[in-house]
């Protein structure tokens, strides 16, 4: 069955090109003109992916996306802008965007990090509970993660993780103790060039303490090491 990527941008040559280009490539494709539609077709048509652009009509693809995540829909967003403006990316991978992409781009460059994303994301809903149980977890402190089924807990609460903060914490989970540069984690979870974009590395780290650490300015188990980067150790209750 094709994958369902729900595009919205105000922008209608822009749209039928990206439309165009993503049913060549074997996506269900679903599009949105503005804002408001763009939120009702992301919380009713439960596509695999949302292409989101910055600047839309009635309401704005920030607005879009917090609503979304507000209302734990975690599709994976990508972000389009027209803006070379780190502000903007920023922001919006601080209200829950997973990337972003700055026009112009190639349809070429495009549906290949649409690719990219979904082979990050895939993941399969409807496991039985024996087969979580035997299958490859990992164990840190509370934490309990599970890369193969897509969960993550934190005692026994399910974390609502964005599909870059779960690919962020499962790689730092799997190199547990070692200092990993936001170049490293860039490299890794990221798998382009950024440009030495690293705070947006610095936005997803902050997410993820707000979600498993108790005191944000006091983190148990992802540690700043000042002047080289993060790592994420077992935590010590006695700090």
């Amino acid at each position: 069955m094709s994958k369902k990527i729900l595009v919205v941008d105000d922008e209608q040559s822009i749209l039928t090109l990206l439309q165009y280009n993503l049913e060549q490539a074997g996506f269900d494709v679903v599009t949105a003109l503005d804002g408001e539609d763009g939120l009702q077709k992301g919380l009713i048509e439960n596509p695999e992916l949302m292409v989101l652009d910055l600047m839309l009509p009635k309401m704005d693809g920030i607005e879009v996306c917090k609503q979304l995540r507000q209302q734990k829909i975690m599709v994976p967003i990508l972000m389009l802008t027209a803006k070379d403006d780190e502000f903007d990316k920023v922001l919006g991978l601080e209200l829950g965007a997973d990337d972003y992409m700055t026009k112009p781009f190639s349809p070429r460059e495009f549906v290949a990090r649409i690719k990219a994303i979904l082979r990050r994301t895939q993941f399969t809903s409807d496991v039985e509970p024996r087969e979580i149980e035997t299958s490859e977890k990992i164990i840190i402190g509370d934490l309990k993660i599970l890369p193969e089924h897509y969960e993550a807990y934190y005692g026994a609460e399910r974390l609502e993780l964005t599909p870059k903060e779960f690919e962020l914490l499962v790689y730092l989970a799997k190199h547990k103790g070692r200092v990993l540069t936001r170049d490293q984690l860039l490299s890794a979870v990221w798998n382009y060039d950024f440009a030495g974009d690293t705070r947006i590395v610095d936005v997803h780290i902050s997410h993820l303490r707000e979600k498993i650490e108790r005191n944000t300015k006091k983190p148990l188990y992802i540690k700043t090491i000042r002047g080289l980067g993060y790592k994420l150790e077992e935590p010590k209750m006695d700090e």
